[in-house]
């Protein structure tokens, strides 16, 4: 065969006609792309972006310029009228842009104009992935991937399984441009390779509501928008990269989101999560798409005490996080909704990192479980650091948290039965103070009162979520996902209290204080287990019209007893006693239509039915999104919420003045909210945007102490717990306007600036409207970061800053008794301390930090290392928080003050 071949391409005459045919053929293209490049046309006068003019002359002219999303086109532009040649406008409009075309017809192809320079010897890594249909979970066969930019190109196309496979690409940072006929493109940008780690990608990819013709669509899916393609409003996309570049983290993903507009950190040190004034226990968390017990270590009956989570960011992929009117799918929520992703292992090779810092010591382990096989294994283990050399004898470090948890995800696909999904994360902590002050440790049970108090603090808890997800695809078009799971936590307190008394000779003069015997002023042992089973059913009609259906049941498992001191009987009283089961089924429908590529709305109701005492809610759920055009757009919404409030407020026992006890909530309804959203968005350009939201929320059925003269609601409960008779005749209000300005990373660096003005109001039986305690009013973020690539003689080293600055309103806190003069007026032998009539209506400080990080990173032939220090309140600013009494200080008045300096450093290894 070859030896024909050669034959038949020797004849010299056939080469000459050959020759002739490609000359013909050379100078029939290029007298076609003369004819239209040296077509005159009429330019407008003009000024504004370069997009709108291409429109403008599109339409007049009749010519179509395609190009795709790496092309930007939104820099200004300016010209004069006149007609000239369409080459001179082109060489004109892109002058000092990397930007080409070519013209065939009435086509203009425009194209980047710069390569990305690959030098060779450099160190490289593999990149691979998987495509599949966001709505069959189907892989896609023949999808395109390339790296823009690259000269010659580098691409593939998926194979028989929808996977691809780069070779050899230099490290650094990449972007992927994934194509595909019917389907929205799709740009990964600033996508990092390591030489110790390879990258593994799973891409889902949304067919395209428009039919595809000459021209290119730009992709519609923007940077930051959520994975959840049912969810418009109030949402925010967190990658596994922002929770490391964010400074201020401190290996945490709950501490991420409070760089987000309208979401506030509590300034005591821990990881609570307020979101627009709504107390942090009533947000919602989920792992890998299913609901989750609080993640906290440290945490107590409300989930507001964590000091950190078991979470650890090194298994995370892209999360999505929701702060409002939230779609049909989401139930048992007022505040927020933290859906938690973890990535999955690598499914080829074996691959492992090591971490040791002030934090933790960990291990991530992860790879395949068989050579052929496309199942993957992704396991973690941390331990406290502090706590490990204190063990090993050191140092000796008092009140030190001791802590461990353990994660993994373990993916397990079959050839005929969908794929299963285990996942786990677990954590043990704990600990003991002794002798603690005013200024230490807050404690659950009650307020700070008295500096004279001292305090033995002992602490342990435990938490476990485990869960199987599986995916099963019926057709095309829909596909069924169903989950079980468990949840867990455990919780033990004792609090040991003594006072000291001061004793003073009949002249008044003091003489010495006397401490009293040690009394047991808090018990706590709470087991909490839930079990969830749930199913999903989704079907994309068409490309416009998508549907899901979904239900769930949990079962509930509450074990608790706890006691605190009582003051006028002098003794320790059990204010909650049971063990009871209860049962809850929720369940919900959501209709996403796409009107046209502009218009689209997702609508449905969410059901929820709680059987511990028959209470039912049916709550109507709608959002909108108009594009006005290519770079600007509106969303609107409306959801009504519900949520049982926390467990131990249905089953309060109460004591009477005649010594008998009642449980007077068992009957306490679900509280109720309305959420209403307005925002606009405008894209300036693909890593640009300006968003601004309007929300108002209406609380209703809150839960409040039955006492016309009591300024009591559940919703203020954090750890000082008041147990008494309830009713749910409360009402609230929480309503503001948020304002983000953000430049996605690229070209090396990145910048993030909100701001949030908002009111947080509520109303008991007194019928006068109060603050919140989470009322702060306003909130502003400033964060920024450069990354300095190529470092080095090898250029094998990156350097990265980042920085954030953060202005809060102070917390309003329960003020100290004072006489008509502003004086102190406590009486601590009757333990009358605060003015409840001035509940919250104060602050004391509004809160300023500046955190600084630096991560600086060096690849070697088979391994990555990094070391990363944060700098959290590098100026050790600590803000008053609240106040207690202490005779000794002037005025005799003690703050309790906001975390101060804080350095977490941490060196791993990636191999």
């Amino acid at each position: 065969m070859y030896a024909k071949m050669t034959r038949f391409f020797s004849n010299p005459s056939l080469n000459k006609l050959i020759s002739l045919f490609c000359f013909l053929l050379f100078f029939q293209i290029s007298y076609a792309q003369n004819e239209i490049l040296e077509h005159k046309i009429n330019v407008p006068e003009y000024k504004g972006t370069a997009k709108s003019l291409l429109d403008q002359i599109s339409q007049k002219e009749n010519i179509v310029f395609a190009y795709s999303s790496e092309i930007s086109l939104n820099y200004e532009v300016s010209f004069q009228k006149k007609a000239i040649t369409l080459k001179e406008f082109l060489d004109n409009i892109f002058k000092g842009k990397p930007i080409g075309y070519k013209a065939k017809g009435n086509k203009v192809q425009l194209f980047p104009s710069k390569a990305l320079s690959f030098i060779p010897g450099s160190l490289t890594q593999l990149v691979r992935g998987s495509i599949v249909d966001a709505d069959s979970k189907l892989p896609l066969i023949g999808a395109s991937v390339h790296i823009p930019n690259t000269d010659p190109l580098i691409g593939t196309v998926t194979d028989l399984n929808g996977n691809f496979r780069l070779e050899k690409i230099p490290i650094g940072r990449i972007s992927l441009q994934i194509s595909y006929m019917g389907y929205e493109p799709k740009i990964i940008s600033n996508i990092e390779v390591n030489s110790g780690k390879e990258v593994v990608l799973n891409i889902i990819m949304q067919e395209s509501v428009l039919t595809l013709k000459e021209l290119v669509i730009r992709p519609d899916k923007k940077k930051g928008e959520t994975i959840n393609d049912m969810s418009l409003l109030s949402t925010h996309s967190i990658s596994l990269e922002e929770t490391k570049r964010y400074t201020g983290n401190m290996e945490d993903p709950a501490r991420v989101v409070s760089s987000f507009a309208g979401v506030a950190a509590s300034p005591d040190g821990s990881s609570d999560i307020i979101v627009r004034g709504n107390s942090p226990k009533y947000m919602q968390w989920r792992l890998e798409g299913v609901e989750i017990l609080s993640p906290y270590h440290m945490d107590d009956q409300n989930a507001s005490f964590g000091a950190l989570t078991a979470l650890n960011n090194n298994l995370l992929a892209t999360s999505d996080f929701y702060t409002g009117a939230f779609s049909p799918e989401y139930g048992d929520v007022l505040s927020a909704v933290y859906d938690v992703k973890f990535r999955t292992g690598n499914n080829e090779k074996f691959e492992a990192m090591a971490g040791v810092g002030i934090m933790g010591v960990d291990l991530t382990l992860e790879g395949p479980f068989k050579k052929g096989y496309t199942g993957s294994y992704l396991v973690n283990y941390r331990y406290s650091a502090i706590s490990l050399i204190k063990k090993l004898g050191l140092v000796d470090v008092p009140g030190a948290l001791d802590y461990q948890d353990a994660s993994f995800k373990l993916v397990l696909p079959t050839k005929k039965s969908g794929t299963f999904t285990f996942f786990g994360l677990g954590g043990l902590s704990g600990v003991s103070m002794e002798n603690m002050s005013a200024t230490g440790l807050s404690t659950p049970g009650s307020t700070i009162t008295n500096a004279f108090i001292s305090k033995d603090f002992d602490k342990s808890n435990y938490l476990l979520n485990l869960g199987m997800k599986h995916t099963l695809t019926i057709n095309k078009k829909s596909f069924i996902n169903t989950t079980l799971s468990f949840s867990g936590n455990g919780i033990k307190d004792d609090i040991f209290e003594s006072d000291t008394i001061r004793i003073y000779g009949s002249s008044g003069e003091f003489i010495k204080d006397s401490v009293t015997n040690k009394i047991h002023t808090f018990k706590n042992r709470i087991t909490n287990s839930t079990y969830r089973a749930a199913i999903t059913y989704n079907n994309k009609i068409n490309t416009k019209n998508k549907f899901q259906i979904g239900i769930k049941y949990s079962l509930y498992s509450y074990n608790y007893k706890q006691s605190i001191f009582n003051n006028e009987t002098n003794a320790i009283f059990d204010v909650t006693d049971f063990n009871n089961n209860a049962s809850a089924i929720n369940s919900f429908i959501s209709w996403k239509h796409s009107l046209n590529e502009k218009f689209t709305f997702v609508a449905g109701l969410h059901n929820t039915n709680i059987l511990l005492n028959n209470k039912t809610a049916i709550e109507p759920r709608i959002a909108i999104n108009w594009m006005l055009n290519s770079t600007t757009s509106i969303h609107a919404g409306y959801g009504k919420h519900s949520t049982m409030e926390s467990v131990h407020n249905y089953f309060t026992k109460v004591l009477q003045a005649d010594g008998s006890v009642i449980e007077p909530n068992k009957n306490l309804d679900l509280l109720k909210a309305d959420h209403f959203v307005l925002g606009y968005e405008k894209r300036f350009t693909e890593n640009l945007r300006a968003k601004i939201d309007i929300y108002y929320q209406y609380l209703y059925n809150l839960p409040v102490e039955n006492n016309d003269t009591s300024y009591y609601s559940t919703i203020n409960e954090g750890i000082d717990y008041r147990y008494v008779a309830l009713v749910n005749k409360g009402i609230g209000k929480n309503y503001g306007v948020e304002v983000t300005l953000e430049r996605f990373f690229d070209n090396n660096y990145y910048f993030l600036i909100n701001g949030s003005l908002f009111e947080s109001k509520y109303k008991s039986l007194e019928n006068v409207w109060r603050n919140t305690r989470y009322n702060n009013n306003y909130l502003i973020n400033i964060l920024c970061g450069k990354e300095f690539k190529k470092l080095g003689k090898k250029q094998n080293q990156t350097l990265a800053l980042n920085a954030k600055v953060f202005f809060e309103g102070g917390q309003r806190s329960v003020p100290l008794l004072r006489d008509a003069q502003g004086n102190i007026a406590v009486d601590p032998a009757n333990n009358k301390y605060w003015d409840y009539k001035n509940a919250y209506n104060n602050k004391l400080d509004n809160i300023f930090q500046i955190n600084l990080s630096l991560s600086y990173k060096f690849n070697r032939l088979k391994a990555t290392h990094e070391i990363f220090l944060d700098l959290m309140n590098i100026t050790d600013n600590k803000s008053r928080m609240s106040e207690y009494y202490d005779e000794n200080k002037p005025n005799k008045i003690g703050y309790l003050t906001a975390f101060g300096f804080f350095p977490n450093l941490m060196y791993r290894i990636y191999f």
